[in-house]
């Protein structure tokens, strides 16, 4: 099968390929310790991916070129990964003595009861999750499809800078991976020490929730809004182009109007957000609280936000850095990858996958 979640067989690159840039990331571990090699973040021209679907293989391939001049890096497999939105999962329940070879031949043969596109056209790809629940006999498979242009594009754009792609993994998924870092930074009163946290992933043009109750994803949604909106405006406020304004929201220089007449606005806009797809989880599940929101994406690093978003709900809120307790290589420099991390959390969790 073509694999979405393909067994790694090496060293690894995580390299997240978002609708504005390229972000790769190399990670080694000595025992339990894991350690920052080197990442490098390099801007996509505009449109070379939409709504992270890939437009322009030969300027993302370009872009991932660009990126490992930056990482010098000796690596050539990567993971790769796609949205949640382009992928479909289920779990189904199979018999615990066939072999992963029967498994794939009978998946095959019952595909159209779980993927609703001609055979020819998907990328599948199943992982044995454990012991079903319900029957002593059985085991709880995952599958995981997607439309075979998607992964196909994916794995292109890697060739044309000369990785090979090794996994093709799925965003929330990687994004899991990373969040298993994060749980020495939160604290529970649970007498099950199980927490149910919200991530708020807040990208260029999409925001994803995804709430982690114990070890599993009970819930993800995504909603049209991110940092973008921010972008827009203070290239129409102040007739800069696109990219000086990516540049000044992170490095500073606008006008002295800036706070209160764009970044406050699009702070109460955001928190408005979270709020609103909060609202959204709380309505269509059994939940009323979180015990904690944890914001990643480029836009999370907005000053002020978390305190913002944690005052307005009341749920304690920290923006998401996994790379706390690694060590750093001598050539990566911890203020930007402090200033980084956020973004780099999908890159992370692709990076894990080389010690899965």
């Amino acid at each position: 099968m073509v694999g979405l979640t393909k067994k790694k067989s090496k060293t690894m690159l995580g390299v997240d390929i978002s609708s504005t840039s390229v972000k790769i990331l190399e990670l080694s571990r000595s025992g339990k310790q894991f350690r920052v090699e080197g990442y490098a973040v390099e801007p996509l021209p505009e449109n070379a991916v939409v709504e992270k679907h890939i437009n322009d293989v030969e300027a993302v391939g370009n872009t991932v070129q660009r990126a490992l001049q930056k990482l010098r890096t000796r690596v050539k497999g990567a993971a790769c990964a796609v949205s949640g939105s382009s992928v479909i999962t289920k779990v189904i329940e199979m018999n615990s003595g066939l072999t992963e070879d029967d498994m794939e031949e009978q998946i095959r043969a019952e595909a159209d009861q779980y993927i609703p596109f001609p055979m020819d056209e998907v990328a599948l790809d199943f992982d044995i999750i454990g012991p079903s629940p319900k029957h002593d006999t059985q085991v709880e498979v995952q599958l995981a499809a997607s439309k075979k242009e998607i992964v196909e594009d994916r794995q292109l754009s890697l060739e044309a800078a000369g990785l090979t792609a090794e996994v093709i993994d799925v965003e929330i998924y990687a994004m899991l991976r990373s969040f298993e870092l994060l749980r020495s930074q939160l604290s529970t009163d649970s007498a099950s020490g199980e927490l149910t946290v919200a991530i708020m992933d807040i990208g260029h043009t999409m925001t994803t929730l995804t709430v982690v109750s114990g070890e599993s994803i009970i819930y993800t949604r995504e909603q049209v809004f991110g940092g973008k909106q921010l972008t827009d405006e203070i290239t129409r406020r102040y007739g800069v182009t696109v990219q000086e304004a990516g540049l000044a929201k992170k490095q500073g220089g606008l006008p002295d109007d800036y706070q209160r007449e764009v970044l406050e606005p699009f702070r109460d806009a955001t928190v408005q957000q979270v709020s609103r797809s909060l609202q959204f989880f709380f309505a269509g599940t059994e939940y009323n609280d979180v015990d904690y929101i944890m914001l990643a994406g480029g836009s999370s690093a907005v000053p002020g936000l978390a305190k913002a978003i944690q005052d307005k709900l009341g749920t304690p809120t920290l923006v998401a850095n996994p790379f706390a307790n690694m060590s750093l290589a001598s050539k990566v420099n911890a203020v930007n990858l402090s200033n980084d991390a956020p973004s780099l959390l999908v890159a992370c969790g692709l990076a894990l996958r080389s010690f899965a």
